[in-house]
């Protein structure tokens, strides 16, 4: 277990440096986050909406998915999460949850207080700005899945779930754009794609029998991967892989160094 946590926690730090310049102390600093693990059974609630929390929920294993829910009980899947992900890494500064956070599949999950996010990031102005950083992009995940579900048909609805879920597995190396594991019902994917579960049925068919992409087990397959980032309409910029960001802050914690001053008042 211990050598699991360890990586999970490497590829936390690898999701971060996709997208944020982190130097040598800083990739140090973040090695050294601690948590307790939990195991969930599938379909079971990590966080409910209005908890206090004090700690996030770093996935070891296992899927999550982050979830609205109206008055009957009915739930709306608004995001995804795998390995390495924190899946709600915005409740440090906002610990009162607005959002549910459940398992779709067994799933471990390293808990890690926030009072030691909190403290990386006062201590290191560059972690601070790549935990905004990892915030930003998954609210702009949020905001294409809004795009998704609201102005796309039921067939680029999966195609373009399947095609995200392809890159992030790749990126994370948990596999590749011809192959991947996304352990999930049909009814949890009707559920995040504003769908019924028959219809999600109908589709799978069809990307099938196109020879597009397979569906089965938990397992995805895709056989023609152009056709189905076609079909879904997919574009990867809004996933904001595109490379480590130039820093706001001075690699040697000297933050306010080039930082515009305000005028004095008149």
């Amino acid at each position: 277990m211990e050598s699991s946590l360890k990586a999970t926690i490497e590829l936390f730090v690898k999701r971060l440096m996709s997208r944020s310049a982190l130097t040598d102390k800083e990739v140090s600093a973040l090695l050294e986050l601690r948590g307790s693990p939990k195991v969930y059974r599938s379909h079971s609630d990590l966080v409910r909406r209005g908890d206090l929390l004090e700690h996030s929920c770093l996935v070891v294993d296992g899927l999550v998915g982050r979830f609205g829910q109206n008055g009957e009980g009915e739930r709306q899947i608004s995001g995804l999460y795998i390995a390495g992900d924190m899946a709600d890494l915005p409740s440090v500064v906002s610990p009162a949850a607005g959002w549910g956070i459940g398992s779709l599949s067994q799933t471990t999950i390293l808990r890690i207080p926030h009072v030691q996010l909190r403290h990386l990031a006062s201590q290191y102005p560059g972690i601070a700005e790549a935990f905004w950083r990892d915030c930003v992009a998954d609210g702009s995940i949020f905001s294409e899945w809004v795009v998704n579900v609201g102005r796309r048909d039921s067939l680029s609805r999966l195609a373009h779930l399947f095609c995200e879920m392809a890159v992030r597995s790749e990126r994370a190396g948990l596999g590749d754009r011809t192959f991947f594991r996304l352990p999930i019902t049909q009814i949890d994917l009707a559920d995040a794609t504003g769908l019924t579960g028959v219809h999600v049925n109908r589709i799978l068919k069809k990307l099938r029998e196109a020879s597009i992409a397979n569906f089965r087990s938990g397992e995805v397959t895709i056989q023609d991967w152009d056709q189905l980032v076609s079909v879904g309409d997919f574009d990867p910029a809004f996933l904001l892989f595109g490379g480590p960001s130039p820093r706001i802050t001075e690699p040697t914690g000297s933050s306010m160094k080039n930082v515009p001053q305000p005028a004095p008042a008149a």
